[in-house]
């Protein structure tokens, strides 16, 4: 296994958008299977020692991924995706945006729009990805709740996933 894969986590207030860009050492169709294939997002898509539980997930435009991160003390913080654009195994795009177990959406808390590009060189997949806020004010309030931490702790539960699926 490498240990040289990419990590890069910037935030740019000018442009109220956050991008990441990580390497993974698996083929591009399973990290976007990783991404796009509900039983598998939630083996990944929270910051331990909290998980992923979706309550149903449509993969296509139009489509709508309702999930919540369940703490183990039972607390549920439900988010949705709303799926605005699919280019099967190099980019989706969605939109994303806290709520109730109701699927309303909560305004007091920032929304966001996520473009995900995957390309694949020599057996590594790069995704890059771009979170974009509408306001630089949003942008502060989820970095402050700890969306760093938490994200870069998230890819690296799919990093080890990603390694323990090529294995079987």
């Amino acid at each position: 296994m490498k240990n040289s894969l990419l990590f890069d986590f910037t935030v740019d207030k000018s442009a109220n958008t956050v991008f990441v860009k990580r390497e993974f050492e698996a083929g591009q169709a399973l990290v976007w299977d990783a991404f796009t294939k509900q039983e598998i997002l939630d083996q990944w898509w929270a910051p331990k020692p909290w998980l992923s539980k979706t309550k149903y997930m449509k993969f296509e435009e139009g489509g709508r991924r309702f999930y919540a991160m369940c703490s183990p003390e039972g607390e549920e913080h439900w988010s949705i995706q709303d799926f605005t654009s699919i280019s099967p195994i190099s980019n989706f795009k969605y939109t994303d945006a806290f709520a109730d177990k109701n699927e309303t959406i909560n305004p007091d808390f920032p929304g966001s729009e996520w473009s995900l590009d995957f390309s694949e060189l020599q057996g590594v997949t790069t995704v890059s990805i771009s979170i974009k806020h509408n306001t630089l004010a949003s942008l502060e309030q989820i970095i402050k709740m700890g969306f760093q931490g938490g994200f870069t702790m998230t890819l690296n539960y799919l990093e080890q996933l990603l390694n323990n699926l090529k294995s079987k």
